[in-house]
């Protein structure tokens, strides 16, 4: 799911650092044997998001999303030396998936995945959060930003996903479609928050840079 012209892509990818020997198979497993494997971050945005993980030196990160778990251990690379990684995902069909190669990790022990609506979950975390990656079914963006706004210290970062939609953001919405609308919603929403500053990043499917204030 790239918007600039494959030349650029692979440019951009030969000037960003290499995934390790684990992501570059963690991504090709991905595509070789998982469904939908267009919602993997991939290796720009997967060392995108460590970076940020890098730069803020979190010390608790939740992820809303886990698919088979290689943003989990690209957000997990910045943990401080005490940090913990909570990530939420309902499919469980992929939970051994991922695990398997987590467990080939050092940041192994860093990561807790919690199986489940991630709308139940998050309520029952007695954490405060430093980063949060928001990146599971778009209709519940919003629901997601009101239950870990709360759970997020002064100064502390949300990174939401696919936040371009394959560009239907900026097309004509057709009747039939329902998540487009929530979608733009949802960007809306956090533009007319007064809690948070934010800059939409056109990174692969476009993420949402938020710092609460």
């Amino acid at each position: 799911m790239d918007f600039l012209p494959s030349d650029l892509t692979a440019y951009a990818e030969a000037h960003t650092s290499p995934e390790s020997d684990l992501l570059r198979q963690l991504n090709r497993n991905t595509r070789a044997h998982i469904m939908a494997p267009r919602m993997l971050s991939g290796h720009v945005q997967g060392r995108f998001l460590s970076m940020i993980s890098w730069m803020i030196r979190p010390r608790r990160i939740l992820e809303i999303g886990t698919y088979t778990g290689y943003s989990a251990l690209c957000l997990a690379e910045g943990l401080t030396d005490d940090g913990k990684l909570i990530t939420i995902d309902h499919n469980e069909e992929l939970e051994d998936f991922a695990r398997s190669y987590w467990q080939q990790s050092p940041l192994s022990a860093k990561i807790d995945f919690y199986l489940g609506q991630a709308s139940a979950i998050i309520p029952t975390l007695d954490e405060t959060f430093d980063l949060v990656f928001i990146d599971a079914d778009k209709r519940n963006n919003a629901l997601y930003f009101d239950l870990i706004i709360d759970k997020l210290r002064p100064g502390g970062f949300i990174l939401a996903d696919n936040v371009l939609w394959s560009g239907k953001v900026v097309e004509p919405i057709k009747l039939s479609d329902r998540d487009t609308p929530l979608v733009l919603a949802f960007n809306q929403k956090v533009q007319d928050d007064p809690r948070v500053e934010n800059v939409l990043l056109p990174v692969r499917d476009g993420i949402m840079l938020i710092r609460k204030r």
